[in-house]
């Protein structure tokens, strides 16, 4: 078996287990070994790999693969708090979410990428937002509905996971094969969910799927700056809200979350950038939702349709393929568990085939 040093990493990290917990785990393993292997510029004897393999609990041919899905042009909303070994854990759940698109996508046919990354060097955030709603078909004045569909239909792939800490928002990458996904927190509130939406597809368009260069300037803060000012456009555009925000009460807050399908927080946050209130005011909103108890969970509740694309695949490769869960973990080298895991679908969505 010719094996690949860099998945016996990923095994372990996505584990959550550290070198030396693993070392002790392993008779006659060694952490400085572990680690010159990890690193290949040691061989370990076949009864240590084997012994390795059995440990980590992934099939013998999950070592032979080659899964990059690159994290570094992944985006975390919410980094502080987060431990480095935890970061990591969930950075390859990700990762590995990738690889399973990309299993998939060997059999079934995804919606086509269809919209036009835009470099952040020659047009604002704002314009960015503008075009793609154009591309999308979106009125310019409106409200964006059924936010899952309208990014699956365009090529994005969506994922919501339940097996998150709170501090996790959401997540951007491109996989392996080309295509590009977004990973939720699926246990937030509507509104979120959809910011969130908005901000990581900002990334897509900015940061991830263009083939432009990205100065050193634009660092991760810069880049957060410029996703959050797309979503803003995306979801509030300028020339559908601006007039109702001038003026703004508190009692309008409930009533244009309900329209706009935001949070009030933002809300407040969209009138202040476009001058219809002042920092001042902006700044007492935020204190009478503290008051209220409404800073960390909103009492007005918005709707929010379904990823469905993912689920789509798995249910063509259960019920037209014909695969057992088991059968897909032996197709795709990985073990039951992460199968029942992913594949998890609690709520009754309506499936659709993708063509």
């Amino acid at each position: 078996m010719k094996i690949n040093h860099s998945q016996f990493v990923f095994a372990r990290e996505f584990r959550g287990i550290s070198q030396t917990e693993l070392s002790k785990q392993v008779k006659g393993l060694s952490q400085s070994n572990l680690s010159k292997f990890e690193k290949g510029f040691d061989v370990l004897s076949d009864s240590i790999i084997e012994s390795l393999i059995d440990y980590l609990g992934f099939p013998k041919s999950f070592f032979e693969k080659v899964i990059n899905n690159d994290i570094e042009i992944a985006h975390y909303r919410k980094r502080s708090g987060i431990t480095k070994g935890l970061k990591t854990q969930i950075e390859t759940n990700n990762r590995l979410l990738g690889y399973v698109v990309d299993q998939l996508s060997q059999s079934i046919d995804f919606p086509e990428f269809s919209l036009k990354p835009l470099d952040p060097e020659d047009y604002l955030p704002e314009e960015v937002a503008r075009y793609t709603r154009k591309l999308m078909g979106l009125n310019k004045k409106e409200p964006v509905f059924n936010i899952f569909n309208l990014l699956e239909s365009n090529g994005i792939i969506v994922i919501e996971s339940d097996d998150v800490i709170e501090k996790f928002d959401g997540v951007s990458l491109m996989s392996d094969r080309g295509t590009p996904i977004i990973i939720i927190n699926k246990n937030f509130s509507n509104d979120r969910k959809r910011f969130t939406l908005a901000h990581e597809l900002g990334h897509i368009l900015m940061h991830i799927t263009g083939d432009f260069p990205i100065p050193k300037h634009r660092d991760e803060k810069r880049k957060e700056i410029e996703a959050n000012r797309f979503a803003s456009e995306f979801l509030m555009p300028e020339e559908g809200i601006k007039n109702s925000l001038i003026g703004l009460s508190l009692y309008d807050l409930a009533p244009l979350k309900k329209y706009w399908h935001t949070s009030k927080q933002s809300i407040i946050r969209r009138a202040k950038d476009l001058k219809a209130i002042s920092d001042k005011k902006a700044k007492y909103f935020m204190i009478e939702l503290s008051r209220m108890g409404e800073r960390k969970v909103e009492k007005t509740l918005v709707d929010i349709d379904s990823p469905i694309a993912f689920r789509n695949a798995y249910e063509l490769h259960k019920n037209e393929l014909n695969y057992s869960d088991k059968e897909l973990g032996e197709a795709f080298s990985l073990p039951l568990e992460i199968i029942s895991k992913y594949f998890n679908f609690s709520d009754n969505s309506k499936l659709r085939m993708i063509i």
